[in-house]
């Protein structure tokens, strides 16, 4: 088991889940943040610091695709181990459905 970040993440990155991550799994995107699955120590201690509930454990149904794009970026983008702001139009797009496909950038 592992916790996954979904595309609720995007255009937000909230990263009060960073802050309390003891093993530092954060990996930071250019508009979301992920886990590494291989680093994470299924402490589930980020699940509930996250305001938008992005991250969810593995075992929820509709997260087998979200392991994957968090194993393949986590391994593309830079380590975060320290809380940042938000996004500064995280408010506006916190609610928003389906951002995956609208706004997901692989770039760092």
């Amino acid at each position: 088991m592992t916790y996954i970040v979904n595309d609720k993440c995007i255009k937000c990155k909230h990263t009060d889940c960073v802050d309390v991550c003891p093993v530092d799994c954060f990996y930071e995107g250019k508009n979301m943040l992920v886990i590494n699955p291989d680093e994470c120590i299924d402490c589930g201690v980020c699940e509930p610091e996250c305001p938008v509930d992005a991250i969810l454990s593995d075992t929820e149904d509709g997260t087998a695709e979200w392991v994957d794009i968090n194993e393949k970026y986590s391994k593309l983008w830079p380590n975060i181990n320290e809380k940042k702001d938000p996004l500064p139009e995280a408010e506006k797009y916190e609610s928003e459905k389906n951002k995956f496909n609208k706004y997901f950038s692989e770039n760092t």
